[in-house]
């Protein structure tokens, strides 16, 4: 994939990729998630999220749901903890039309009272329907006991009862403060022009908004406040289990669900190479992962084991989850702790380390291929951190890792006495 270009109409930032398909990734993504919400609006960043599609200035509900449909493509979205992403996928024969209809559901939604009186109810059943995963459900409640009394740790979907008590008017003021141009990016990977994609902006920004003044239309001059890659870590939220290492919840379940991890390093960080590398060796998607190896290749005690990253601007949440019948759960935890050790206690000898690049390498490069995921993930590193990256750029950063990177990343993030375990044991 050649490099991304990166202009701005007004206050809106663009960032266009190239790709040598038809089929053309577009969307905005806004700096606005569950982090940003005010205490007293827990849920509503994704509550917006689905009232963005209820309908427009312009547009009915039922308008917004055919416009990308009728032509086969598809609409979506989706709310993290620091951003919510509107996109779609089409035919580039249709840039025009999807670019004119996101400017339009983000920027103009009206947000109507009978239409989120309705879709309150569908948020409360994925709600109750999340309640029923606990292999899903375990991620929130971790990082729920991981961040305490803090906005990374309130529960994306939000309350059922704090969700019927919602106006309209108070998710117009959400997106009043949040939904603004220059916290936003717009995205398009296909092979389209930069120079076409400006054009359509432009002409989509004067049709979506009639008053001159917008500013959306008005440049700039605000200083973007990306962190440096090169400066020192944010302090990161403290990472405390409630009062002890290890929390256990009685729940419906039939085997045991464990997860264990710690506060992780931020994409800021020298060492966040080194730490998602460390992450791919221990339980990446690999059936060699190590722990994959000890936990069910060898002795059988699992069906499901893994290790993930999950990244925040300031900070980052390590962790490994798996599924057990509950008298294992000791063995596993031992097992677990014991692949960590290798790690903290050992340097990665050069025929290992070796083996560990090639691996996460070939994973990258067969994950580009997957185009949905590689333009929202171009879209957010470019709004959180003014980042254009090229996939042999992170293929250099893979090369240069030391076997005293992976060590001292290693100790910083992986050591046992870091680790907090929640565990979801059968009732």
């Amino acid at each position: 994939m050649n490099q991304a270009v990166t202009f701005e109409v007004g206050t809106l930032r663009v960032i266009c990729a190239p790709s040598a398909t038809d089929v053309v990734y577009a969307g905005i993504a806004m700096d606005a998630g569950t982090r940003d919400e005010h205490p007293e609006e827990s849920g509503m960043a994704h509550l917006v999220e689905h009232m963005t599609f209820k309908g427009t200035q312009q547009r009915s509900s039922m308008q917004i749901l055919n416009r990308m449909e009728s032509v086969g493509a598809d609409l979506n979205a989706f709310t993290g903890k620091e951003e919510t992403v509107y996109y779609s996928v089409f035919m580039r024969e249709h840039l025009a039309r999807a670019i004119d209809l996101l400017l339009d559901i983000v920027f103009n939604s009206t947000y109507p009272q009978q239409e989120l009186t309705k879709e309150v109810e569908v948020v409360c059943d994925e709600i109750e329907s999340y309640n029923d995963s606990p292999a899903e459900l375990i991620y929130d409640d971790f990082e729920s006991q991981l961040f305490p009394d803090h906005p990374l740790g309130r529960n994306i979907l939000g309350r059922a009862e704090r969700l019927r008590s919602y106006s309209s008017a108070e998710l117009k003021a959400f997106t009043q403060r949040l939904y603004l141009p220059e916290r936003a990016v717009l995205f398009v990977m296909g092979r389209v022009k930069p120079s076409q994609v400006e054009r359509i902006v432009t002409r989509a920004i004067c049709h979506t908004f009639t008053d001159p003044t917008t500013s959306l239309l008005m440049p700039t001059t605000a200083q973007r406040g990306f962190p440096a890659l090169s400066s020192p870590p944010r302090t990161r939220p403290q990472a405390q289990l409630v009062s002890t290492p290890q929390y256990i919840v009685n729940k419906p379940v039939h085997q045991a669900h464990v997860m264990a991890g710690a506060a992780a390093l931020p994409i800021t960080h020298p060492h966040y190479m080194a730490q998602v590398l460390l992450n791919n060796m221990l339980g990446g998607p690999g059936l060699n992962s190590r722990l994959a190896l000890a936990l069910r290749e060898r002795r059988g005690l699992v069906y499901t084991v893994e290790s993930t990253l999950t990244a925040y601007t300031d900070t980052g949440v390590w962790s490994i989850y798996f599924g057990c019948d509950p008298n294992d759960v000791r063995r596993c935890l031992r097992l677990v702790r014991n692949e960590l050790s290798r790690l903290v206690d050992h340097v990665v000898t050069p025929r290992t380390l070796a083996a560990a690049k090639r691996q996460m390498k070939g994973q990258l490069g067969i994950s580009y291929d997957n185009f949905e995921n590689v333009a929202i993930g171009m879209a957010k590193r470019y709004l959180h951190y003014g980042l254009v990256t090229t996939p042999a750029e992170i293929m250099a950063q893979i090369d240069a890792l030391t076997s005293e990177d992976l060590l001292q990343t290693a100790v910083e993030v992986f050591h046992p006495d870091n680790i907090k375990t929640l565990i979801y044991m059968p009732e």
